[in-house]
């Protein structure tokens, strides 16, 4: 596959998921090449570089099912007419649509736009759109329904696939919701698919289209897609509204989450989808502050590209799903009259800083493990968030899948008798024997050996009260909620680090061959999943666990800072240079005392201000450092 924008090394790209302004959904059948130019002339204007564009299916493939004596079935036409002796009739495929497209094409390139394409696009937004044939059949296992999808998606590349400006397919938008499917039968539609397109045009990536945070399903559709995304609104994602939009949990949502989609499925992956919901939901100020914050931690994090949800504003159209609910009525960066509004305008601000500096891949410092018997996306998106306040980056890992090497391995809020199977668990015990670090934080301990991590658990019984981690000398005073309560003692030699509120062991650390594991007595992870303000400026110091780990295994980063509000990831350009992206995540200007390790020393700042070891950077947005020795 040739370099694509989802490639390392290319700049992130910006822009938003796109109807036309005066029609949204029926932008097809009310055709406008006028109204199209104006919203493509304004966006343009405004930084964006990137659409995702819907050929709507029933527009574009025509098709009825014509039934006989007791709806035994006929033929199938075009309407009324029958299928044309041409190659688009043959897929019930409308010539007029396709030059439509072909127009929408020529449109994009005059105002330098690239378009995703989302192909077989039957559910939007609320409302499901779908050629007449097809009413009431599966749209996913039906083979009938399938052969049909596969002749339209053949007919539609072939004849799109010279536009220049469309840089990836779509399977089509949330495809996942086109029908009820098992993993394995959507495995078989994505691969069928997949392979349609591929069959006309092996040139461009293939994009999933779809969203949902359960493990299996990326790691599904990781075998059979180019390229995954994520559609991370705080409304329908897990444990993503415990807190407000402008909080420290909100800020990382689409950075936590992307990265997590790449590690399971084990490829690529964006933000294909992202907003606010309008004013039903939040203000124009709060929702313009919350796009430059996670646009921000999305370029720092590696995730490629970030599209907003959605070009135009859709007031004035009668049809549904804008007449059903309320919420797809007010979702556009352009309002009704065409004006920019506040996030498309903190949209234009942040590609003109970011569009001109390419930076290599994040450092990773430790490898989470997520276990069995758990909310794989919850922990996930828990470690991030309390290694990013802790001062060092991560990515994750499936137990059942080959352990990559690491110095420094995480296992969060481990529970009960199945954690992992066994040849993975020696397998990892292997790897801390080598050396490596390992923190394990349980709600219960169904490891087998137990022996290695130091602790012995006298008994378990349903937790009565909070867990208490406390230890004045490493500045731990913590209190965790828990369902189950783990009596331990420690083998000797183990070293105690916090006792609970009756002394006993609360964290300790154990020494395996030249490795270590650390053991928490509570589920810090699982606990905070439902904890408000847990990342707050004055929440309890959560992540201290998180610091003391990282200390025991010897991460060391180029930079730390005196805030937790701020994070920092650090990009390798060669040996000299290093890039360090910055970001406040507050909703006040920062000054964060830096602590730069030499022979290091900053040689620029953009879009924040360096001055004798200070880092000053405005509300929820971020800045780059290049470090020079």
């Amino acid at each position: 596959m040739d370099k694509t924008i989802f490639s390392d090394g290319q700049p992130f790209f910006s822009g938003c998921n796109y109807w036309a302004s005066n029609a949204g959904t029926f932008m097809w059948r009310k055709w406008s090449p006028e109204a199209v130019e104006r919203d493509f002339k304004q966006l343009s204007a405004h930084g964006v570089t990137v659409l995702r564009v819907f050929p709507l299916w029933p527009d574009f493939q025509i098709l009825n099912e014509h039934s006989e004596c007791a709806q035994r079935f006929g033929e199938f036409r075009m309407g009324e007419e029958p299928l044309p002796d041409t190659e688009t009739g043959a897929a019930a495929v409308d010539p007029v649509m396709l030059e439509r497209f072909h127009e929408l094409c020529r449109l994009a390139d005059k105002y330098h736009l690239k378009l995703i394409v989302g192909l077989l696009t039957g559910w939007m937004s609320g409302r499901m759109y779908i050629p007449p044939a097809f009413e009431r059949r599966n749209l996913l296992t039906d083979p009938e329904v399938i052969r049909w999808e596969v002749l339209f998606v053949r007919c539609f590349v072939k004849n799109l696939k010279n536009e220049s400006a469309i840089v990836a397919w779509d399977w089509g938008n949330e495809c996942n919701c086109l029908a009820p499917h098992t993993n394995a039968e959507m495995w078989l539609w994505g691969n069928t698919i997949t392979s349609a397109i591929k069959l006309e045009d092996s040139s461009r990536p293939v994009v999933s289209g779809l969203h949902g945070s359960e493990r299996t399903t990326q790691s599904t559709m990781g075998e059979v897609a180019d390229i995954l995304c994520t559609h991370p609104y705080p409304a329908f994602t897990p444990h993503c509204r415990v807190d407000p939009l402008y909080s420290f949990r909100s800020a990382f949502h689409a950075a936590a989450e992307t990265t997590y989609y790449a590690n399971m499925g084990k490829k690529t992956a964006f933000v294909e989808e992202i907003g606010s919901f309008g004013p039903t939901y939040t203000s124009e100020s709060v929702s313009s502050a919350y796009l430059r914050n996670a646009y921000w931690n999305a370029y720092a994090h590696s995730c490629h590209g970030a599209l907003w949800w959605c070009a135009n504003d859709q007031t004035e159209l009668p049809q549904t799903p804008y007449d059903w609910v309320a919420m797809e009525r007010e979702l556009g960066l352009l309002r009704v009259d065409g004006s920019p509004k506040p996030a498309l305008v903190e949209m234009k601000k942040f590609a003109e800083i970011v569009s001109g500096t390419v930076l290599p891949s994040h450092r990773i410092d430790a490898t989470v493990i997520l276990t069995r018997d758990n909310d794989c996306w919850g922990l996930a998106y828990m470690s991030f968030l309390l290694a990013k306040q802790a001062g060092f980056d991560v990515q994750n890992v499936w137990c059942e899948d080959k352990l990559p090497d690491s110095s420094f391995y995480i296992m969060p809020s481990i529970k009960s008798f199945k954690v992992l199977s066994k040849h993975r668990y020696l397998e990892l015990l292997k790897k801390i024997d080598g050396g490596a670090t390992l923190l394990i934080t349980a709600d219960s301990a169904g490891l087998q050996p137990l022996e290695p991590t130091g602790v012995i658990i006298e008994t378990i019984f349903d937790a009565r009260t909070p867990a208490k981690v406390i230890s004045k000398e490493r500045g731990l005073d913590l209190t965790i909620p828990r369902t189950t309560h783990m009596m331990l003692s420690t083998a000797p030699g183990t070293e105690l680090l916090a006792v609970d509120a009756e002394g006993k062991a609360a964290f300790c650390c154990a020494q395996y061959g030249k490795g270590k594991i650390l053991f928490l007595n509570a589920p810090l992870e699982s606990a905070l999943l439902t904890t408000p303000d847990a990342f707050s400026e004055t929440a309890q110091h959560y992540s201290r666990i998180y610091e003391i780990a990282a200390e025991k295994a010897g991460v060391e980063r180029l930079v730390k800072r005196s805030d937790r509000q701020v994070t920092l990831t650090e990009h390798i350009i060669d040996s000299d240079t290093v890039a360090v992206v910055a970001v406040n995540n507050v909703c006040s200007c920062c000054n964060a005392a830096l602590e730069i390790a030499p022979p290091w020393k900053v040689d620029k700042c953009v879009n924040g201000t360096f001055d004798k070891g200070n880092l000053s950077i405005a509300e929820k947005t971020g800045a780059i450092l290049y470090l020079k020795k």
